[in-house]
């Protein structure tokens, strides 16, 4: 039975790696074909923008709904039918004709139901791999490098082939079918087979709803992540919404073409990165736990360098390189997040810390595609707004190394001591 376990938390990770692609590639397939919204519905780069603003919006608000229902129900249940959900919301958006429809079932709907998701699965995932959560994690990471590269090329070469309706029709169909295979096969961990630190306590009440915030927010080391985090999603966000549109803008490429070289030098950088980071916090945290952030505010720093270069007048191998740099560092915080946020916080409330992270982390970012539509409509180009993005992971990236030897070990002795 033992050896079974040992096996099963493995299809774990495979059954919440292609649903996390698909959460990834949906929100990419937007991004991808956003020019041809645009134009084919007479909007403005600060409306579209602002389509983006309010999903990550409504996700982020109604993610501590998701992290409580993590943290109570099945946490199986809570992501086959998160998934779902999201997925049918999807094929619906393929059949916007303005504005209104977009936000309704793009924003709205797709975001509310990608806000379950988030934290049930990454909790899920935590439970099943203690000694090996960081390596899963990370290879759970790699999911979101291959989702966008795959609907980054996938979803521009639907649209102009079929038209942009199809890409949403056809991902959102996709979603469903996996959907019904995670609710085959897809098991909650039962608290007799948990690991001491992972296992349900009886003995505490339930987590209420701001549980998860009072301790991110009390906790010095997990409060400076959910800075980082949320400094992370804002260039993150700004770069995947725009920069596919800045190739087609700029050098002229095809929604298939800017959709793939906007994700694919970047993602397979990232996909070296976060599988390098992962190996590397495992082993030397066993000795020092708080390289983990030491090696999230180094991949901030590192690839907000390749951001300045961005927009700058350059061959377009040249850009395709700045992609890949800032790709590769960027994975050193991707692979790191919820391990750090889990050696910090108590097991019990770990879904509900986890959207607490999530919430703050895509409030803040939501911000970044109408700020940068904003910025694109005065100016005319997205080329200035790259050096801005690199500013703010600079910033993200001090403090992380700060915190890292003033309050990351006391901050797990604390939580460690009390289990």
């Amino acid at each position: 039975m033992k050896g079974t376990h040992k096996h099963y938390k493995w299809e774990v990770l495979a059954l919440l790696w292609m649903a996390y692609l698909l959460n990834q590639a949906d929100r990419q397939v937007f991004n991808t074909v956003l020019p041809a919204i645009r134009d084919t519905l007479n909007l403005t780069d600060t409306s579209v923008g602002l389509i983006a603003t309010i999903f990550n919006l409504c996700y982020a608000f109604m993610v501590p709904l998701g992290g409580l229902a993590g943290d109570r129900l099945s946490r199986k249940w809570v992501v086959t039918i998160a998934i779902l959900f999201w997925s049918v919301a999807t094929m619906f958006t393929g059949l916007a004709t303005g504005v209104l429809m977009l936000i309704l079932m793009r924003s709205v709907a797709t975001g509310g139901g990608e806000a379950f998701f988030g934290p049930a699965n990454y909790s899920l995932l935590g439970q099943y791999h203690t000694d090996t959560r960081a390596r899963a994690m990370s290879i759970h990471q790699t999911s979101y490098y291959v989702g966008v590269i795959l609907a980054g090329w996938l979803a521009g070469y639907i649209a102009d082939k079929l038209g942009w309706q199809y890409s949403f029709i056809i991902f959102g169909a996709a979603g469903i079918v996996w959907g019904i295979v995670m609710a085959i096969r897809l098991k909650d961990k039962k608290e007799t087979d948990c690991h001491v630190a992972d296992a349900p306590r009886n003995d505490v009440e339930k987590p209420g709803i701001f549980d998860g915030f009072k301790t991110v927010f009390t906790t010095p080391t997990a409060l400076a992540l959910t800075i980082g985090f949320s400094g992370f999603i804002f260039v993150i966000t700004g770069y995947m919404t725009w920069v596919p549109a800045f190739l087609q803008e700029e050098f002229g490429q095809t929604q298939a073409a800017a959709g793939f070289n906007s994700m694919f030098w970047t993602y397979l950088a990232a996909f070296a990165g976060v599988l390098l980071a992962g190996t590397l916090s495992d082993k030397i945290a066993i000795r020092d736990r708080k390289v983990r952030m030491v090696i999230q505010g180094i991949g901030l720093i590192l690839g907000a360098a390749f951001l300045f270069f961005v927009g700058a007048d350059m061959a377009l191998w040249g850009i395709y390189l700045c992609f890949a740099g800032w790709g590769f560092f960027r994975a050193f915080f991707d692979a790191n997040i919820y391990t750090v946020l889990y050696d910090v916080t108590p097991s019990r409330l770990h879904a509900s810390c986890s959207s607490a992270l999530i919430t703050t982390g895509f409030a803040v970012g939501a911000l970044a595609p109408v700020i940068l539509g904003a910025m694109k409509d005065s100016m005319g180009s997205l080329s200035a707004t790259f050096p801005v993005l690199g500013a703010v992971w600079i910033v993200c990236g001090v403090l992380m190394l700060i915190i890292s030897r003033t309050h990351y070990q006391k901050d797990y002795d604390k939580i460690n001591k009390t289990l």
